[in-house]
């Protein structure tokens, strides 16, 4: 297990944007800075600081298509020269209002963020809770949708924002939160779904499993599968060999030590039955004549 939650800490940490300065920023001194995306020239590099804050820290930054900055002047801002620029991004939790000058493919100035207040009501509504000001400025940059937050109040989950923030920062959608408590999975609390999301498992990913006859797992079961890279296939080849219905436990224990259903067959050679398989690390670790 301990290899299962130092991935998930990993992608985490590799999935989440904003930092927890961004949620000290206040709604007017956003300062912002345009560059050319590295790598991706078609693409703009955006930096938002907290410029209230010691230091100047980065509190988030993303690469955006043009056409997501609306009022966005691409000419001017890849033009000689300095001129005044002006863009807005729009999203569910509110919207950025900007404004600077640019050219030379550079530019800089200052924001104003401003809640949606629909999206504002639709958290109060479904029992969540009224963002604060920080909060609100967080669920716009990770640009958390009103269709996760129906689905998870649909699904009947206890929610927080950072909650909310934390599902989109691992890519969870609201389709993927009712496909998963429509498969029969809906974790206690939300942060389970969290590590299931950041892990990859998903429907289809269970869907395999299922057919295998391991209809229902306990979260921490499918947490040490899919860390171990336990694959369907896997217990396919285990039960194709007459080793059926092996406990998680088990096929954990054999995955970390390498004993893989080609191991065995090769071990074992053409043998009319097969050894228990708790006998099978023995195998392993002594060889077939046992051990010295």
């Amino acid at each position: 297990m301990n290899r299962a939650l130092a991935l998930i800490g990993a992608l985490l940490l590799t999935s989440l944007t904003v930092s927890s300065a961004c949620l000290a920023a206040t709604y007017e001194d956003l300062h912002f800075t345009l560059e050319p995306e590295h790598g991706n020239s078609a693409k703009i590099h955006a930096e938002f600081r907290d410029s209230g804050r010691g230091n100047d820290r980065t509190n988030w930054s993303s690469g955006f298509t043009p056409s997501e900055l609306i009022g966005f002047d691409t000419s001017g801002f890849r033009s000689s020269g300095t001129r005044p620029l002006r863009f807005a991004l729009v999203r569910d939790a509110g919207r950025l209002d900007c404004g600077g000058n640019g050219g030379g493919n550079y530019a800089a100035g200052y924001c104003r963020f401003t809640p949606d207040p629909a999206f504002t009501q639709l958290l109060v509504s479904r029992g969540i809770a009224r963002p604060t000001e920080e909060q609100g400025l967080g669920l716009m940059a990770l640009n958390v949708r009103r269709e996760l937050v129906e689905a998870v109040a649909s699904a009947g989950y206890p929610a927080k924002i950072d909650q909310l923030m934390a599902l989109t920062a691992v890519g969870a959608t609201g389709r993927y939160v009712s496909d998963m408590a429509r498969a029969g999975y809906r974790p206690r609390s939300l942060q389970t779904l969290v590590e299931f999301r950041a892990l990859g498992i998903t429907p289809e990913w269970l869907g395999g499993f299922v057919r295998m006859g391991y209809g229902q797992f306990a979260s921490d079961g499918l947490v040490q599968l899919k860390a171990m890279g336990i694959t369907p296939e896997f217990i396919a080849g285990f039960d194709r060999l007459g080793y059926r219905n092996l406990p998680i436990d088990t096929l954990v224990q054999l995955k970390a030590l390498g004993i893989t259903p080609e191991f065995v067959r090769s071990a074992v050679g053409r043998r009319s039955t097969m050894p228990p398989v708790h006998d099978l690390v023995e195998l392993k670790l002594f060889g077939p004549k046992g051990r010295p």
